[in-house]
């Protein structure tokens, strides 16, 4: 018997399961509510203090302060013959109106071992005829040979140019760009998930790259993948030519591990022209760690594997060496949600949804009787809508209400990792996932979704059993918001009191999702804008979908009937997402290519898809382009 078969019997539902009236406790009633409760939260983290000391003791998140010319260059250094490179390229990030993190490694080539002195130049031309910024610092294997400065003193809504040199070696010369302040008319932010190297080729960033104006890229996570060389989404690598290396082919679990599998990915052409040519703003997700990764475990971590939490420290380490990122507050690396102010039209809040106040996820496993297959249906509603499932977390939570409520912006953006949008499908299709078989999960998919038809019709023959099979539902998937509907439900809550123009962006999932976002009330608070992935496989592969148009298209249609809040569906291409804001509209584009498992690639411009949503709309609904 599958998992969830115990719900049905042969002709009627047995367990009748309404998960849409959860989560309502305890709704935000006002601002100083609000200020009230950030004052007085509870820290949730459990990376405590003490392990961000020993962080910061390693270096973590350290980035050398530029306030201008220096007066000193690469020229000044002593003449050696060690032999260096750039082979990672460089990056910038975490832009501010006033200043931006600009970023690179040095790789020793003869002397591994000792120190290496390396310049910067920052210059408002690309000629660096008019240079504003220079210095040097000296990087050795403590920091794994990365150099990162945090460039200040700079115009808002400017363009800037800078590179490195060392031993008569220049990088790359990389392009990148403050916030504006004031008022502004537009905001073009291109939005990336789910980078897997061996899964296939980079082209997604590649196909970015040539968009000139975009003001930033948002990365929501999973910027690569802690498997080994027989793990997930590995079977192509050989053909590709994209197979692991021989020092880093196991799973990640050391601090050498991490920093190996990051500069395996920044050797990616087409990653490192997207890093060149635009900041990125960057959130970790769960594979940045290990999967399903939450604040005191994962699903891929073991006790053979050591101690979970000495993982993740040096996993972090790694991340902080390797982004573009500065730490929030000085000497405190422990948080990495904070906001970015795009002049007076949009502030992006971007989230930890992972690892500072992440419960585990639930699962429905957990809910069966093994003696009589019988679903505790009210043990699973209590659980899945307490107060207590927190994915944020209280400090977080509070400072996200906080920030919410006294920002003036015309837009307000949520840059996180997972769908927020509600995904309540028929529990008969939970029951039939357990144990996928593609023909029979396909025809009932197809014939679940003739019966939702029928009844959006206003057919007057659907009978109470077949009504019964589309309005019984659970949560598809427990990793994402669906697993922790309180938080979501008071976020909503404060949006829909402020009146705010919400728009959510996610990543996770590997396929493009269109969502509005409704409150346990039925109303519209905002939309969501999710983004296919970089190059994992996505519901074509869980679902097995044979690779005929006509069956995938059956496959979303069906999704985008069954599921209330969802307007729009791909659920087979690899791509990326640009949203454009302005003082009107919220314009999602989403983008794909033909394919991430040939070196000739072009975009599929006929599977493009462009929906709306506009300022001032109370309805907060999606429409086309």
């Amino acid at each position: 018997m599958s998992s969830l078969s115990f719900l049905f019997n042969k002709n009627m539902i047995s367990v009748n399961l309404n998960i849409t009236a959860i989560g309502k406790q305890e709704q935000i009633q006002n601002t100083e509510q609000v200020k009230t409760t950030f004052k007085q939260a509870t820290r949730m983290t459990q990376l405590t203090r003490r392990h961000f000391i020993k962080l910061s003791a390693l270096g973590l998140g350290a980035a050398i302060v530029s306030s201008g010319l220096q007066g000193c260059s690469d020229d000044d250094d002593p003449i050696t013959t060690r032999k260096v490179a750039f082979n990672h390229g460089i990056a910038s990030g975490d832009p501010l109106n006033d200043r931006v993190i600009i970023w690179t490694r040095v790789t020793p080539i003869d002397d591994p071992d000792s120190a290496v002195t390396v310049s910067w130049e920052v210059a408002s031309d690309e000629a660096f005829t008019n240079l504003l910024h220079n210095g040097s610092t000296e990087t050795t294997s403590a920091r794994d040979y990365t150099v990162k400065v945090d460039v200040q003193n700079l115009q808002p809504g400017t363009v800037y140019y800078y590179r490195f040199k060392t031993n008569g070696v220049t990088s790359a010369t990389g392009k990148t760009k403050t916030l504006p302040q004031g008022s502004i008319d537009r905001v073009k932010l291109a939005v990336f998930s789910c980078a897997n190297y061996p899964a296939g080729y980079f082209h997604v960033y590649g196909e970015a790259a040539k968009h000139s104006d975009l003001d930033a890229v948002v990365h929501l996570g999973d910027y690569f993948y802690e498997y080994g060389a027989n793990g997930y989404a590995t079977e192509d690598a050989e053909t590709l030519g994209r197979t692991l290396p021989a020092d880093n082919s196991g799973e990640l679990l050391t601090l050498g591990d991490y920093r190996k599998r990051y500069a395996l990915y920044r050797t990616d052409s087409d990653l490192q022209a997207l890093h060149k040519g635009v900041p990125f703003i960057v959130v970790w997700d769960d594979h940045e760690v290990a999967n399903d990764t939450w604040r005191d475990g994962a699903e891929n971590h073991n006790e053979s594997e050591g101690d979970f939490s000495q993982r993740k420290i040096q996993a972090l380490q790694a991340y902080f060496e390797w982004m573009p990122i500065r730490p929030v507050q000085e000497n405190d690396e422990e948080t990495i949600y904070r906001s970015f102010q795009f002049g007076d039209l949009v502030d992006l809040h971007m989230l930890d949804t992972r690892i500072i106040g992440r419960v585990q996820q639930l699962d429905y496993g957990n809910y069966l009787d093994p003696a009589t297959g019988s679903f505790n249906a009210p043990q699973f509603i209590a659980d899945v809508s307490s107060t207590s499932r927190t994915l944020l977390g209280t400090e977080q939570l509070g400072w996200l209400q906080n920030t919410m409520l006294s920002s003036n912006a015309v837009w307000q953006v949520l840059g996180q990792q997972v769908l927020m949008g509600k995904m309540m499908i028929p529990a008969e299709l939970i029951v039939q996932l357990a144990n996928p078989d593609p023909g029979t999960t396909l025809a009932l998919f197809a014939e679940l979704a003739q019966i939702k038809g029928r009844i959006l019709l206003g057919d007057p023959t659907v009978t109470d059993a077949e009504r019964a099979r589309v309005e019984t539902v659970l949560p598809y998937n427990l990793d994402a918001w669906d697993g922790y509907a309180y938080e979501r439900e008071v976020i909503l809550a404060t949006a829909k009191q402020a009146n705010i123009n919400l728009v959510t962006l996610a990543g996770d999932t590997h396929n493009a999702w269109g969502s509005e976002l409704r409150d346990n009330n039925g109303d519209t608070v905002g939309v969501e804008f999710a983004t296919a992935s970089v190059s994992s496989p996505g519901l074509e592969e869980y679902l097995s979908l044979p690779p005929l148009p006509a069956v995938i298209r059956q496959t979303e249609q069906g999704l985008e009937t069954l599921i209330d809040d969802l307007k729009y569906l791909n659920a087979s291409q690899r791509g990326f997402l640009i949203t454009t804001f302005t003082r009107s509209d919220a314009v999602a584009e989403w983008r794909f290519v033909s394919t991430v498992k040939s070196k000739l690639v072009s975009e599929d411009t006929s599977r493009r898809m462009t929906l709306k949503t506009q300022a001032g709309d109370n309805e907060h609904r999606l429409q086309p382009v």
